[in-house]
């Protein structure tokens, strides 16, 4: 079954390259991708992931705006019963980033479940995805085999 996954760039950032890559990156991994495009709102990517009943959302950001434009994204994913959707953010997401241990700890704080710099191959994104979605549905089908037993 093809994993489908809702990418875009957030907030008032505008870079189209890196998620251009990306975008045909996970196409070609095998993955249903759901490209937003750039500017886009937190509502978006909560609708889009709705919409199209989503395993991830990847968030891209290179302008180093992303702490703002990321604040309240979780509750809202909350909000909208998504709680199983994994989160990826990605990209230049501090200004001044100079220790990016920091960050990745200030958006793993905020939820996501991995965060990534700038240099980061998609080869590693892709990868690192198909652990994660892969470990949730272990824990889902060991679930449902605990309910059923």
């Amino acid at each position: 079954m093809t994993k489908t996954v809702i990418l875009g760039v957030i907030g008032s950032d505008a870079h189209v390259v890196g998620i251009t890559i990306l975008e045909q990156a996970f196409e070609a991994a095998g993955f249903d991708v759901v490209n937003l495009g750039v500017q886009s709102s937190q509502e978006e990517f909560v609708d889009a992931a709705t919409a199209h009943d989503a395993e991830a959302v990847l968030v891209s950001s290179l302008y180093g705006h992303a702490k703002q434009d990321c604040e309240g994204f979780h509750q809202q994913i909350v909000n909208a019963g998504l709680e199983d959707v994994t989160t990826y953010i990605g990209g230049n997401l501090a200004v001044g980033q100079d220790d990016f241990e920091e960050t990745r700890t200030f958006f793993r704080e905020m939820g996501f479940d991995r965060v990534f710099d700038s240099e980061t191959d998609p080869e590693e994104a892709i990868e690192a995805l198909r652990a994660d979605l892969d470990m949730r549905s272990s824990e889902s089908e060991q679930e449902s085999h605990t309910v059923s037993a």
